[in-house]
C-alpha cells in the first residue's frame, strides 16, 4: 500500500510582512531623528542605517534615496506615525470625524483641534526641508508638492462646507480655502505657540473662533 504524500504546508508571509514593516518604521524614525539632529546634509545614509540598526542596503529599500526618506518622515509626522501614514488621509479617524460632523462650527473645531499636534510634529522637519530646498531640485519639488497637497485638501474641506450651505454669503470655495490655508499656517503656530508661549488649547480656540468669524454666517 502506497502512503499518501503529506499535504504541503501553506507559506504564511504575514510574519515576514510584519518584520518588514517594523524595519521600515525603525528606518523612518531614525531618519527623522537624524534630519533633526544633523540637518539634511549631515543626515547621511550610513548614519541613518547605524541609528536604525540595519544595513545601508536596507535603508535604500525603505525609500527612494535621502529625499524619499525625508518625505516619508514628513508624512509620518503629519499622520502621527509611520503606520498611520499608510492610511489614505480622508480615511483616518480624525479626518473622517470632521467630514461626517453635521454641525459647521464643530467641523471647524474638529479640524483646528488637529493643528497644534500636526505643526509640533512636522514643523521641525519642514524647516529642515525648507533650509535644504534652495540647493536641491528634488527637495524644491517636494516642498512645492506639499503646498499643493495641503491646498487641495483645504479646497475639498471648503467645498464640503459650501455643499452643506455652511459658508457665509459671498464666501466662495477658493476664498474659504485661502482663509483656512492662511489662518492655520505653520507661521501662525510658530508665532503664537513657539514664540509667544500660547498653549495648544489657546491656539486651537483662536483658530476656531477666527475661522468661524470669517467663514460661517453671523449668528
Amino acid at each position: 500500500m502506497v502512503e499518501s504524500a503529506s499535504p504541503k504546508r501553506r507559506y504564511d508571509a504575514s510574519g515576514r510582512r510584519r518584520g518588514a514593516a517594523q524595519t521600515r518604521t525603525r528606518v523612518i524614525e531614525a531618519a527623522a531623528g537624524a534630519f533633526l539632529a544633523y540637518g539634511y546634509a549631515g543626515a547621511t545614509i550610513p548614519r541613518i542605517a547605524a541609528d536604525a540598526g540595519v544595513a545601508v542596503e536596507t535603508v535604500y529599500r525603505c525609500a527612494a534615496g535621502k529625499a524619499g526618506l525625508l518625505e516619508s518622515a514628513v508624512q509620518a509626522a503629519l499622520a502621527g506615525g509611520v503606520v498611520r501614514a499608510e492610511i489614505p488621509v480622508e480615511e483616518r479617524p480624525a479626518i473622517r470625524a470632521v467630514i461626517e460632523e453635521p454641525d459647521p462650527r464643530r467641523q471647524l473645531a474638529g479640524y483646528t483641534a488637529s493643528q497644534p499636534g500636526v505643526w509640533s510634529r512636522v514643523g521641525p522637519l519642514l524647516r529642515v526641508l525648507e533650509a535644504a530646498a534652495s540647493s536641491d531640485d528634488a527637495l524644491q519639488a517636494l516642498r512645492d508638492q506639499h503646498a499643493r497637497t495641503r491646498l487641495n485638501g483645504l479646497r475639498r474641506f471648503a467645498a464640503l462646507l459650501a455643499e452643506r450651505g455652511a459658508l457665509r454669503p459671498g464666501v466662495t470655495v477658493d476664498h474659504a480655502a485661502d482663509i483656512i490655508w492662511t489662518v492655520c499656517a505653520q507661521a501662525n503656530y510658530d508665532s503664537l505657540v513657539a514664540a509667544r508661549g500660547w498653549t495648544h488649547e489657546a491656539y486651537r480656540d483662536w483658530l476656531t473662533d477666527t475661522l468661524a468669524a470669517h467663514l460661517l454666517p453671523a449668528t
